[in-house]
């Protein structure tokens, strides 16, 4: 049954947006329910959040953990992390105006909330600092990547953004350090089938129709060390991650290609980032019409 209420806009805590979620037929009360469905936040954790009036009604009337779940009702939330580790970067930001934010990310910083960060995420962060609640990344980057991230302001301009990307209208550049060899033929053009691979945090190349393409240009060396330029027509996930390796020329501080060294929850090693950067991007922008293009200030250590 398609549902015509209206959708409830509650105000940012912390840079934190409401999430919401529907109570089913037969759910029990509302702590048991909110512990069974999110197992991910402990039942203890979950107290503590209705406790602090962070789960909310409808109506904006606190939610009471002995209270019965009625079908169909919606809950709000604001995700918080216990004991959030800090991390000892801050996001740039290189570009503003009324439709559009270009950020340059620092390594291991995720883009949005996810595993051990809330607070600490790009996302959250520029929601704090620019009190935009409608802000929304437009493209990803992995937690480990640093560089540019572009990110809408409006939701009625989140269309026209996405096709940015979707139609390929975007012209994206990546910096990486790895391996040189004299042996690897640099101009180059990768292509493969890439699939989600075992551990889940990883992707695999398969035989088949190749799904993803990398062009791989030489910029400099530096002894047994080079800097390459990485294009990537396709954007699948760790694509250039995978297809550096696979060149075998994995990138410096690659934690999971070729081997996982360390799992995605393990303590961070900020003495050893992946050598992985969105370096620059250049587009015309669907809704003004201006040629923009940008470039990190960031820099890998060659």
């Amino acid at each position: 049954m398609h549902d015509s209420r209206q959708a409830v806009h509650w105000p940012m805590r912390d840079g934190v947006s409401a999430s919401v979620v529907s109570v089913p037929q037969g759910a029990p009360h509302l702590l048991d329910f909110l512990a069974q469905r999110m197992p991910g936040i402990s039942r203890s954790e979950w107290a503590e959040r209705l406790a602090q009036g962070l789960v909310l009604h409808e109506n904006g009337q606190t939610a009471l953990p002995d209270q019965a779940c009625q079908p169909g009702q919606r809950l709000y939330y604001y995700r918080h992390l216990a004991n959030e580790p800090v991390l000892p970067f801050q996001v740039q930001i290189l570009f503003e105006d009324a439709h559009l934010l270009v950020a340059d990310k620092p390594h291991f910083m995720p883009v949005t909330p996810s595993g051990r960060y809330v607070q600490q995420s790009l996302l959250v962060q520029l929601k704090r600092r620019t009190g935009l609640s409608n802000l929304v990344p437009l493209h990803r980057i992995d937690r480990e990547t640093a560089g540019l991230v572009l990110l809408g302001k409006r939701l009625q301009d989140r269309d026209a953004y996405h096709a940015l990307f979707r139609d390929h209208h975007i012209h994206k550049l990546y910096h990486a350090v790895a391996p040189w060899r004299a042996d690897r033929a640099v101009p180059t053009v990768y292509a493969s089938r890439l699939v989600p691979g075992d551990p889940f945090f990883r992707t695999q190349e398969v035989p088949g129709t190749p799904n993803s393409e990398t062009r791989i240009s030489l910029l400099r060396t530096s002894g047994l060390r080079a800097l390459y330029q990485l294009e990537p027509v396709t954007g699948k996930r760790h694509q250039l991650r995978v297809h550096m390796n696979a060149l075998d020329l994995p990138i410096e501080g690659d934690q999971f290609y070729p081997t996982v060294l360390r799992g995605p929850d393990a303590p961070e090693d900020f003495g050893q980032p992946l050598q992985l950067l969105a370096q620059s991007v250049r587009f015309t922008d669907p809704i003004t019409g201006q040629a923009h293009a940008f470039e990190s200030q960031r820099q890998l250590a060659l």
